[in-house]
């Protein structure tokens, strides 16, 4: 059987495929009973289909051209814990270019000093303001660039479905968003709420990934 070193875990032998609840918030599939850490064995005529990441680390960003917040999670068989996070502030005073610098500095040296396997970052949504748009615009282009050049793709998740996904809804301010992130997580760090919305869009992305992880092994 061929084996791949990744971030992911396999199985080494198949069973019936079974799926269990871990946080409410994620649904963990098992394709087997012997789910334990070691490299991504692929599919093979034996061993059909893999089980999804079971270990999994997600940095979220939720960019902004004054606040830029980001935190880390790790979601290890159903439970979702923080890592890190934090923000990187630029000051109105500075010219633009400075600033977008700063930011994109600022994402490279978390990218840098976390290993992750995806990261999730908000979507663009629509805004009041022409002007604040170019400014979230101009923010969100420099943090896709310096995810690209870490090597990772960008999953983008719009602000409704942050919410829902957390147990807020659709409607919810940030501070209740915070709320929900500090349930799932037991802690949040201390900041402006951009950091707990970077939380919320990593557990987003999180959910999304056992999810689709759920549909591909079912059928």
């Amino acid at each position: 059987m061929n084996t791949q070193t990744g971030t992911r875990y396999g199985c080494r032998e198949c069973g019936t495929l079974t799926a269990r609840f871990g946080d409410p918030l994620i649904l963990l599939v098992v394709n087997c009973q012997h789910l334990t850490p070691y490299p991504l064995i692929l599919p093979s005529a034996s061993c059909p289909t893999f089980c999804p990441p079971d270990l999994m680390r997600v940095l979220g960003i939720d960019p902004g051209s004054t606040v830029t917040g980001y935190g880390v999670i790790t979601s290890h068989r159903g439970r979702i814990h923080m890592l890190d996070g934090g923000c990187i502030r630029t000051r109105s005073s500075d010219l633009m270019e400075v600033r977008l610098e700063q930011i994109h500095r600022g994402l490279a040296e978390v990218l840098a000093r976390h290993t992750v396997d995806a990261v999730a970052i908000e979507a663009i949504f629509k805004h009041k303001s022409a002007e604040s748009a170019l400014r979230l615009g101009q923010a969100r282009g420099v943090a896709l660039l310096a995810i690209a050049q870490a090597g990772h793709e960008a999953h983008s998740y719009n602000p409704m479905t942050v919410k829902r996904t957390v147990g807020a809804h659709g409607r919810a301010d940030k501070a209740a968003v915070a709320r929900m992130v500090a349930a799932i997580l037991g802690e949040v760090p201390d900041g402006p709420a951009d950091v707990t919305d970077a939380l919320a869009i990593a557990i987003t992305h999180v959910s999304h990934a056992r999810s689709r992880a759920l549909m591909k092994a079912a059928q």
